[in-house]
């Protein structure tokens, strides 16, 4: 069987064998060149597509214990992003192939478990730039519904009236805001303050970004 030497199976996306598409299950033969390709960046319009050697699945995540910004982030943009800044491998792993989770991690040890069928290696260190990245490889732009996951606990929001938070709101948020939400999970309060604003920035920001790099491939 075909092994990528200290790279992670989830990062290959192409495996030539003698200029013929296989994948890891080919039995290499002697003198078999071999040809191995990470994901591309772009391919060119009349470019046969790669075969897949990730398995299809819901685009849904889970990211160790390092990767807690991008966690934040993508559930800003309401992808389901389970995160705890404490998860050991093994619970990632058991949510990877549970849940068919595509794991998120800067380690590539954990990533080449055989049991992890989808993942993904984070190469960039800034924040923007991680998720740019993982929303280029996914091809997240057009999925996104920002605003509409519990940034702490990736649990739902939903609309409520103010009479059922009020309690929970600071003086001067209750007397000038109307519209309200509350994660579904954790109980946490939303609402439309300066913070919100600046996000929603952010977000319109990225998303230009990462429509521009669809449309530039």
């Amino acid at each position: 069987m075909i092994e990528a030497f200290g790279v992670p199976h989830t990062e290959v996306a192409m495996i030539l064998v003698d200029s013929q598409a296989v994948d890891f299950s080919h039995r290499l033969r002697e003198q078999e060149r071999v040809s191995v390709y990470p994901h591309f960046a772009a391919l060119a319009p009349d470019a046969a597509l790669p075969l897949s050697l990730q398995p299809p699945g819901p685009t849904v995540f889970v990211a160790d214990a390092h990767m807690g910004r991008l966690a934040r982030d993508l559930r800003m943009l309401g992808f389901d992003v389970l995160y705890r800044n404490d998860f050991a491998d093994e619970e990632i792993v058991r949510l990877a192939v549970q849940e068919e989770r595509i794991v998120l991690t800067r380690d590539r040890d954990l990533l080449m478990r055989k049991t992890i069928a989808r993942g993904c290696y984070v190469y960039p260190t800034a924040s923007d730039a991680q998720l740019l990245e993982v929303m280029r490889r996914y091809q997240l732009a057009g999925q996104a519904r920002p605003l509409s996951r519990c940034l702490d606990c990736n649990g739902l929001l939903e609309a409520v009236p103010k009479d059922a938070v009020e309690q929970q709101l600071p003086a001067h948020s209750a007397a000038c805001q109307n519209d309200f939400r509350r994660c579904n999970a954790c109980g946490h309060v939303y609402w439309n303050g300066s913070h919100a604003a600046r996000m929603r920035k952010r977000i319109a920001n990225l998303l230009e970004v990462a429509c521009a790099n669809m449309l530039a491939t």
